[in-house]
């Protein structure tokens, strides 16, 4: 789904962009809301970037990645931690591409996000390839994103990936690595 975001452009630097977890849903400006496998997931563009909401029985899990006031956690290059029963792993990086390659890039992932079931993207007014574009899946039991945050700008492109999944708990490891 592809839709142009009725707010100015507040992203001003792919510096600004913070990572949070735990983060109550903020006021978005696109919802997606999917169904993948028993996890339900909500991919929410806002007027700073991005949130992810995914429920799965009784686990919750709320990511933001946003140019928020006040936030002081910047945008790591990688996270592994546990959430309630379940394994997070967030990356992130960023690429910085000459004007061309940009505007390239910027009509690769809206045309690919825009046509998937499971994507979400969002134009700000004033540049076409000023984007935030979501897209989600869910295999093997476990529920992954992947973000794009567009800084026309800067020629610079904010790619995040994240996976989430059960975590697996450590004597049923001891049992499979001493069993056959």
């Amino acid at each position: 789904m592809l839709t142009t975001l009725q707010t100015a452009y507040s992203d001003t630097r792919a510096a600004d962009l913070a990572w949070t977890l735990g983060r109550e849903p903020l006021p978005a400006l696109a919802v997606l809301d999917l169904h993948l496998g028993g996890a339900d997931v909500q991919l929410r563009l806002l007027g700073a970037s991005h949130q992810v909401l995914l429920r799965e029985g009784d686990g919750v899990c709320s990511e933001t990645v946003a140019c928020l006031p006040g936030s002081s956690t910047p945008l790591p290059l990688g996270v592994s931690k546990r959430v309630g029963g379940w394994e997070y792993e967030f990356a992130a990086r960023v690429e910085t591409l000459s004007e061309g390659q940009f505007a390239g890039r910027a009509q690769e992932l809206l045309a690919l996000v825009s046509d998937h079931p499971h994507g979400l993207a969002g134009t700000f007014p004033g540049s076409p390839h000023a984007f935030t574009a979501m897209l989600a899946q869910r295999t093997e039991g476990q529920t992954r994103w992947r973000t794009w945050h567009a800084y026309p700008q800067e020629g610079q492109l904010v790619v995040t990936r994240t996976r989430v999944g059960a975590r697996i708990p450590a004597a049923a490891l001891q049992g499979a690595a001493g069993g056959s």
